[in-house]
């Protein structure tokens, strides 16, 4: 396990170097951030004292340096547009984006896993073929397109649930989430259906195609041979192994879930961190920009090791210091 662990930080930090320069690199090219800063009437000469005070005009090396310095102490830049460090400014808008993954993932959990299991265990049944019909309808329609959709039946035409916002927030147990009161739970419905569009149908085949290879290995048979109930061999036996690769794919979707927050959020107004982001691209806040490509590759790196950790403790076959 320790060996392990040093593998996976000496990796955490080779990626991290390799997506900071990446993230750090694309900033010439998001346009001047000056355009945002300063009004027309300013004068060439005020804007060059500008770039050079904040250091746009210094050599790339240098400003990749000067960056790596600062991000090593904890400071990754000041926001151009809101006055105040990128960190703090994400981490205002996070609790709502994480709030949004959250109840998106007990969506696909709570529906992929008995719906795939029915299909696996009645292939031939009408309502199994209606779902892998559907799931295929899933997969081929993008997120925004789901969302708009959601929007226009049960927000426009039916009137039953909020378009866009966040709603009412409390803070019972210190965070503050629309998760404790019925008016923020309900401008959670549509966004959180919306997002969980994306790996539900994913995760339902993918749940469907184990548990179908699980009844037909050889201790399934030998189960059956043995004359144990149905459901023990179902539930019991074929269900505790189709969940293992589920826990390796679903850990890295959650860090995907993070980064398709973007278009959800952006159709239904979301105050996240993917609007955040799209609202610094228009305004060319580069250092928000960077911050949010390492701050969201951070999450799939640190999300892949938790979920090697989490699958060495489940399953104690597998060698985790041979896999780091």
């Amino acid at each position: 396990m320790l060996t392990f662990l040093l593998k996976r930080l000496f990796q955490v930090i080779v990626v991290m170097f390799v997506i900071s320069l990446v993230a750090f690199s694309i900033q010439d090219n998001l346009g001047d951030p000056l355009r945002e800063l300063v009004g027309q009437s300013v004068s060439e000469e005020v804007r060059d004292q500008m770039r050079t005070d904040l250091g746009l005009n210094d050599p790339f090396i240098v400003k990749y340096g000067r960056f790596v310095g600062s991000a090593l102490q904890g400071d990754f830049g000041t926001s151009y547009v809101y006055k105040q460090p990128t960190l703090e400014v994400i981490f205002e808008k996070l609790p709502a984006t994480l709030e949004l993954v959250l109840c998106a993932s007990v969506l696909i959990i709570g529906l992929s896993i008995p719906l795939g299991v029915y299909c696996a265990i009645k292939p031939r049944a009408f309502f199994s073929r209606l779902i892998m019909s559907v799931s295929i309808i899933g997969i081929s329609v993008p997120v925004f397109l789901t969302a708009i959709l959601l929007m226009y039946v049960f927000s426009i035409e039916l009137g039953w649930l909020p378009a866009y916002g966040r709603g009412v927030l409390t803070s019972p147990l210190g965070w503050e989430s629309g998760l404790f009161n019925w008016q923020g739970f309900r401008n959670l419905i549509l966004p959180s259906i919306a997002l969980s569009s994306i790996m539900l149908p994913l995760f339902i085949r993918l749940v469907r195609s184990e548990m179908l290879e699980q009844l037909s290995a050889e201790y399934v048979k030998f189960a059956w041979s043995k004359g144990l109930n149905k459901h023990r061999i179902w539930f019991l036996h074929a269900l505790k192994n189709t969940l293992l690769p589920l826990i390796t794919v679903g850990g890295v979707q959650i860090g995907t879930m993070v980064a398709y927050t973007i278009l959800t959020e952006t159709v239904f107004q979301w105050p996240g961190i993917g609007l955040l982001f799209l609202d610094a691209i228009n305004r060319v806040d580069t250092p928000l920009i960077t911050t949010y490509v390492i701050f969201v590759g951070f999450i799939f790196v640190l999300t892949n090791t938790l979920v090697d950790l989490i699958y060495g403790l489940i399953n104690p076959t597998v060698n985790l210091a041979a896999k780091g």
